[in-house]
């Protein structure tokens, strides 16, 4: 049977000045599965939701934690990851950019982080479908329709 986890988490969809989606792909470390996602983790004991998702993207990505909006969605989250089933509500946010595809720094990360976190790629939303490995959550259109009602998606 496999172990069931529940961690609240933040993440932060972020888009670049011609509205390219920035996923990361990682690799999980138990079975060597891939996927990307939008940068994100665990909301720490204190932090709020918008604390700990500001503070994930810089970690994760150096870019600006001051882009990340006040805006959020909650997204029902079921993804195996290392070993784990994990089951989670977790808040997305949004972050806009003003330039096309901001360079990336990884110097917050953990080194487990370090040794999953394979790449990055700004992506065009239409071409979500192209990438080889699975996009988490699945809906993440839907998803980013919510936080941004006036985009072509």
């Amino acid at each position: 049977m496999v172990e069931t986890t529940h961690r609240p988490a933040a993440r932060v969809i972020c888009l670049d000045a011609a509205r390219r989606l920035l996923l990361l792909r990682w690799r999980d470390p138990f079975d060597g599965t891939w996927l990307w996602e939008p940068p994100g983790g665990g909301i720490e004991p204190g932090e709020t939701p918008l604390v700990a998702a500001r503070r994930e993207l810089a970690e994760e990505t150096g870019l600006d934690p001051a882009a990340v909006l006040d805006r959020s969605v909650l997204v029902d989250r079921d993804v195996q990851w290392n070993g784990k089933r994990n089951i989670a509500t977790e808040y997305f946010f949004v972050a806009q950019f003003t330039e096309e595809q901001p360079s990336l720094v990884r110097t917050g990360l953990l080194p487990g982080e370090q040794a999953s976190l394979d790449t990055h790629v700004w992506i065009a939303w239409s071409d979500l479908d192209s990438l080889p490995d699975p996009v988490e959550p699945p809906q993440l259109l839907t998803v980013l329709d919510s936080l941004v009602p006036d985009g072509p998606w």
